[in-house]
């Protein structure tokens, strides 16, 4: 059941030419403890509510389905009108129409909380409700969050407050934890932990990455190092934003960082994500190959996502594929999400290289990933990212968990 409190402070419109279906979703919402629900059969009458209500509404129900406009048009309503709540797409039709359907609404960056197929289930309209509390109370604490410009940035990098957290790597088979994830974080004075959504774009449009990733890579080398010291070996991988491999003098200093630190770089994996097309590709090559050369990892990350393909495959010398979470949370249950899966998977073991899987939240995720022969794994399920002080803690407690299937 919701939490009341939170249930009452959220307004919800449910859109469907269905009166039938209206009714059944005013009925479960308000025995749920949602009390401002507010119901049309037309999704022409739906934006009149909207307009009328200026952007009250913190969550909608959509049908895909509808007579006078589809829930497509609806959704680029939606998206004109600047519509900052919860979207729920809903829809008798094939699940791969309401999948993409999904995924057009996320692209253009709706706060998609889920699809529900009719005929819904009590059930998942209690999950997707539970996900609505939770992204609700996020939207309100980003109306509130502060915006930074390149200077604040640039001091911050200069006063050393980006820090690094840690998200934990393991082995299917065994349940081994054999290395981490490095991710940065902006520790403001005023606000806290800053994520890196909220800056890293900012680093790379004003022309401090090049110092970001320095100041990333010291303090991951350095802790590397540390736990060398008492005696966690662990490999660490450390992402590498496309516009670095436009130095050609990269591998050298990379090389000469981890020299510095005490730390091998056979134990160093580069995680490349090619979020923007190369501006020059056989220089990134060149540095890539070079890199190799030297002992470091590389590992294609997010694959099957934004320009990651294979032809990056064939062309880079890269050991690691990362299956992206897309792919992976929810295989074991979705078809197509699971035919992505195995074709990565094969991918990567007719490569002969590893292959990893992102965004384990469950369970089920990871009995899907065991069964399925995968090599490693990372998600929240496993451990959510840490500040390296507490991960010797954390091991000792990963060991003590029955992950048995």
């Amino acid at each position: 059941m919701a939490d009341a409190a939170g249930a009452n402070a959220i307004t919800v419109l449910v859109v469907d030419d269905d009166p039938f279906v209206c009714k059944w979703f005013v009925r479960q919402l308000n025995s749920l403890g949602y009390g401002e629900v507010s119901a049309c059969v037309s999704a022409r009458d739906a934006i009149l509510v909207l307009e009328a209500a200026s952007g009250a509404f913190d969550l909608v129900f959509c049908d895909l389905q509808m007579p006078d406009m589809d829930g497509v048009e609806f959704v680029r309503y939606l998206v004109q009108s600047n519509y900052k709540g919860g979207l729920v797409l809903i829809s008798g039709e094939d699940q791969r129409i309401l999948q993409t359907a999904e995924k057009l609404a996320q692209g253009r960056n709706l706060n998609v909380l889920g699809a529900l197929k009719k005929p819904a289930t009590p059930a998942q309209l209690q999950k997707i409700l539970a996900n609505s509390l939770a992204a609700t109370a996020q939207r309100r604490d980003n109306a509130e969050a502060h915006s930074y410009v390149a200077a604040d940035l640039e001091l911050a990098i200069a006063g050393g407050q980006l820090v690094n957290h840690y998200q934990p790597k393991v082995e299917l088979a065994s349940g081994k934890v054999i290395g981490v994830e490095t991710l940065v974080r902006w520790q403001h004075p005023r606000h806290g932990l800053v994520p890196p959504e909220r800056f890293i774009r900012l680093a790379e449009s004003a022309g401090l990455i090049e110092a970001l990733t320095h100041a990333v890579l010291n303090g991951a080398l350095r802790q590397s190092r540390q736990w060398h010291n008492s005696g966690l070996d662990l490999r660490l991988a450390i992402n590498i934003s496309m516009l670095s491999l436009s130095d050609i003098s990269f591998p050298d200093i990379i090389a000469g960082l981890a020299a510095e630190a005490g730390v091998a770089v056979s134990t160093v994996v580069l995680e490349i994500t090619e979020s923007t097309l190369m501006k020059d590709p056989i220089a990134s090559l060149d540095i890539l190959t070079r890199l190799r050369l030297k002992g470091f990892g590389l590992s294609i990350d997010d694959f099957g996502t934004g320009h990651s393909s294979l032809v990056q495959l064939r062309d880079v010398p890269f050991n690691e594929l990362k299956i992206d979470g897309g792919f992976v949370h929810g295989a074991w249950n979705n078809s197509s999400t699971k035919a992505i899966f195995d074709a990565s998977l094969g991918l990567a073991r007719q490569l002969k290289i590893t292959a990893v899987a992102e965004g384990v939240e469950d369970r089920a995720d990871w009995n899907f990933l065991r069964k399925a022969g995968c090599d490693l794994a990372q998600g929240d399920f496993i451990g959510k990212p840490m500040p390296g002080g507490r991960l010797a803690e954390w091991i000792s407690d990963w060991h003590e968990r029955d992950l048995a299937a």
